[in-house]
C-alpha cells in the first residue's frame, strides 16, 4: 500500500482554497487522496484519520460508514472539480471549440509524471467501483453524462454558429471527446510515459481542428 505525501496535490485540490476547511472537509480531501492512491477497496480509514488528526467518532458522526465516504468523495470532491476544470468553462465561452481545445492543451501541460502514476481519479473509480457497487455506478455515470452534455452543447452552439461542421453529430463529438481524453491518460498511466498522453492529446486537437469550418 502506498503513503500518502500531504505537499502533493493528487490532481486538483477538491476543495475551495479561499476557505478554512473544517472536520468534514479534512474527512473529505484526506479521503480522497487515500483512495487516488491506492482506490477504494484498499483505501484505509486509520490512513485517513492520520493524515487528518481526527478521531474516528468525528469521521462515523459526518460519514457512518466506508461506503458513504466513498459515495461523497465522489459527488463532492470528483464531480465538483470536473465541473469547475472541464463543465463551466464550456458552457461560460462564447468560442466552446477553442475552449475545449484549450482545456486539453493545459491538462497536458500540467500533468507531472506522479498524476500519470496515480492516473485519473474519475477514470480509476469507474474500472475499480462501477461494475462491482450500483451506488458508485450510478454516481460515475451522473458525472460522465454531466461531461457529456456539456461538450454536446458546446459543440451544437459552434455549429450553429458555423464555426463547425453540420455533418457531426454533436452526442457523438461529446462521448468520443470524453472517451479519449479518459484514453489518453489510460496510455500514458499503463506505460509510465508522459509523451504518450500529450501524443494522444495532440490527436484529439487535431481532430477538433478538422471538424471547424
Amino acid at each position: 500500500m502506498l503513503e500518502l505525501d500531504d505537499s502533493e496535490v493528487y490532481w486538483w485540490h477538491p476543495l475551495d482554497n479561499q476557505r478554512e476547511m473544517d472536520t468534514r472537509d479534512k474527512i473529505l480531501f484526506a479521503a480522497y487522496k487515500e483512495i487516488h492512491v491506492n482506490g477504494f477497496q484498499a483505501a484505509s480509514l486509520n490512513n485517513i484519520l492520520a493524515h487528518t488528526g481526527v478521531t474516528k467518532g468525528a469521521l462515523y458522526h459526518h460519514f457512518p460508514n466506508k461506503t458513504e465516504l466513498g459515495y461523497a468523495v465522489v459527488d463532492e470532491v470528483i464531480a465538483e472539480r470536473i465541473e469547475h476544470s472541464f463543465i463551466a468553462p464550456l458552457n461560460e465561452s462564447d468560442d466552446p471549440v477553442t475552449a475545449l481545445t484549450h482545456l486539453i492543451e493545459q491538462s497536458g501541460k500540467a500533468f507531472s509524471l506522479r498524476d500519470i502514476q496515480l492516473g485519473c481519479p474519475l477514470g480509476n473509480l469507474t474500472q475499480e467501483m462501477a461494475p462491482i457497487d450500483e451506488g458508485f455506478r450510478l454516481r460515475l455515470n451522473r458525472i460522465y453524462d454531466a461531461w457529456y452534455q456539456a461538450i454536446e452543447d458546446a459543440v451544437t452552439r459552434s455549429q450553429q454558429a458555423g464555426h463547425i461542421i453540420r455533418q457531426v453529430s454533436s452526442r457523438h463529438v461529446a462521448v468520443m471527446v470524453v472517451a479519449t481524453m479518459e484514453g489518453c491518460l489510460n496510455a500514458g498511466m499503463i506505460s509510465q510515459d508522459l509523451e504518450k498522453l500529450l501524443c494522444c492529446g495532440e490527436a484529439l486537437i487535431q481532430y477538433l481542428t478538422l471538424i471547424k469550418q
